[in-house]
């Protein structure tokens, strides 16, 4: 299983690494791609090195694509017409895409919301710019092939959700059980 994160400056690093770490954890090849080449400076200064550039990576094919919210970030990724593509192209081929906080705009505004309930950032998505959108106040939606997470507070969540999505229920339940949350 391969997951492409692509990360863009002033991207929610909370949301970012929380993915990245967990989906790692579950034995799932991730891939983190920059929009440019070089570190990515999160929202809150944190510098993250992607592994490589959206560039080296536009005509991969991947079982997940899973965008990280936060802002300025997620509107680099909604602005980024290589993403836009591979975004569609995953979709029509039956990957999951999956998006976060803010990102799920990005999802919408590339029409892969259109008949779809989904979450997001209170306040990213207007419902009546994407009147096809079923906006639900959840932590995390899962409606089909995509997976919205609401914000930073559920990252853990959304993380847990995309390895349940990918690898089964089992394995969700193997790298919570090791992280000792507390329900």
């Amino acid at each position: 299983m391969r997951v492409l994160v692509p990360l863009a400056q002033g991207c929610e690093e909370l949301e970012a690494v929380t993915i990245i770490d967990l989906l790692r954890r579950a034995e799932v090849e991730v891939v983190t791609a920059g929009l440019t080449e070089g570190p990515v400076r999160a929202s809150r200064d944190t510098v993250l090195l992607p592994d490589t550039t959206l560039d080296a990576v536009v005509d991969q094919d991947f079982d997940m694509v899973v965008l990280p919210g936060g802002l300025p970030g997620a509107r680099y990724l909604e602005e980024d017409p290589r993403l836009c593509a591979i975004l569609r192209r995953h979709a029509e081929r039956g990957a999951y895409t999956a998006a976060i906080c803010a990102a799920p705009k990005v999802l919408a505004s590339a029409g892969l919301l259109d008949g779809k309930r989904a979450t997001c950032y209170p306040g990213s998505v207007k419902p009546e710019d994407f009147p096809r959108l079923n906006l639900i106040d959840e932590p995390v939606v899962i409606d089909g092939r995509v997976v919205t997470g609401r914000g930073p507070g559920a990252a853990m969540d959304f993380a847990l959700a995309l390895i349940e999505s990918l690898a089964g229920r089992e394995r969700r339940e193997a790298v919570e059980s090791a992280l000792i949350r507390s329900h």
